[in-house]
């Protein structure tokens, strides 16, 4: 038997003694074969080590070693020379984006328009399509959830989203710039607050909610197209009027301001916090459907969510009773529930199981 680190575990092995999550719920029993899917359940449910059975334990008696299961989608991913390139590209833009900010609210030095535009537009030029660049942010969640990082994300995303609408060029630009700056508010926020691991109390979250007002008020002084600001201002509006800092309706909050609204949410949900995991992306589109069509426009919110979908197919998922499968086939009225290939090769449709969900993508 070998203590190992989930980390390091290979495809092949074999558990030696059960597996229990923090909460005490066994996940895997003795002897259960380490398959890419269940190392990524490890992973989901934050087991850090595992007793392995050694080599000799589980040789058959030709002294053959278990054949190991090909990568998972996610796994294939990470492992690509893209997914380092752009890794380390966006860890130089995550930088600069930081350094900027700096600038403007502690030296009052103007912001570079162009080059924060260049700084996201060449990081998605570089990508071929939409399915990469979200393959790449959805495989970036455990490496970067600063402000930053959820500025470059919120960025792509409504870039992509400005494309999908088939927005100018111009258009396009100035939206990509507004998605970069929509949270530049919560670095006058006291840190303290907004990396606390747990709940915030009513006057913490009232702190919280300046920082519409207060990057509102640090971009004015800048010379900007005015949809920035506003953006920056009214991000977190409702069409139901549910919303902050104003409480504002339907067509009274600004087109990009209810684009990045729905950029905001999704990347921050799906981003780890603090006091949270991060929620699957599928979560994210059910909560989308529950209540979408009363808090966010119509259009915006139907185009993400039917277009968001071609991300997620092939990708390997963990369902809530523990199997795995890969996604074959999106349903486009009930975008969360689609049809999947389970590991033992049975084809299962989610609106005809409502009593399962998908947990996590892995």
């Amino acid at each position: 038997m070998i203590k190992t680190a989930t980390k390091d575990i290979q495809s092949g092995s074999y558990t030696a003694t059960p597996v229990y999550t923090k909460t005490g719920q066994m996940i895997l029993s003795a002897n259960t074969l380490l398959t890419s899917q269940q190392i990524s359940r490890l992973e989901f449910y934050g087991i850090e080590w595992v007793n392995i059975q050694e080599p000799s334990d589980t040789a058959d008696d030709a002294g053959s070693a278990p054949q190991q299961e090909p990568p998972s989608y996610s796994q294939k991913v990470r492992k690509s020379k893209e997914f380092h390139a752009f890794k380390i590209d966006y860890d130089k833009k995550s930088r600069y984006l930081e350094s900027s900010f700096d600038d403007l609210l502690n030296e009052n030095i103007p912001m570079e328009s162009r080059a924060l535009i260049d700084q996201v537009s060449t990081l998605y030029a570089d990508r071929l399509t939409s399915l990469s660049v979200f393959d790449m942010l959805h495989n970036m969640r455990q490496i970067d959830d600063t402000t930053f990082a959820h500025s470059i994300n919120v960025a792509l995303i409504v870039r992509m989203m400005g494309e999908w609408l088939e927005f100018s060029e111009e258009d396009l630009d100035v939206l990509t710039l507004a998605g970069l700056l929509h949270d530049i508010g919560k670095c006058t926020i006291n840190p303290n607050i907004l990396l606390k691991p747990s709940s915030l109390t009513p006057k913490e979250y009232e702190e919280v909610k300046k920082h519409a007002a207060n990057g509102a008020e640090a971009l004015s002084t800048q010379d900007l197209d005015k949809r920035i600001m506003e953006a920056a201002l009214n991000h977190h509006e409702r069409c139901d009027g549910s919303g902050y800092p104003s409480g504002l309706k339907g067509d009274e909050i600004p087109d990009f301001a209810k684009i990045i609204a729905i950029a905001d949410v999704y990347d921050a949900m799906t981003s780890n916090r603090p006091y949270r995991k991060g929620y699957c992306p599928y979560e994210v589109i059910a909560a989308f459907e529950r209540e979408g069509l009363e808090k966010y426009d119509a259009e915006y919110i139907i185009t993400f969510m039917t277009r968001i979908l071609d991300t997620y197919m092939g990708n390997n998922v963990l369902l809530s009773d523990g199997s795995t499968g890969t996604v074959i086939m999106n349903n486009k009225v009930h975008h969360s529930r689609p049809l999947l290939r389970l590991a033992t090769g049975e084809c299962i449709d989610l609106v005809k199981h409502p009593e399962l969900y998908i947990e996590a993508i892995i």
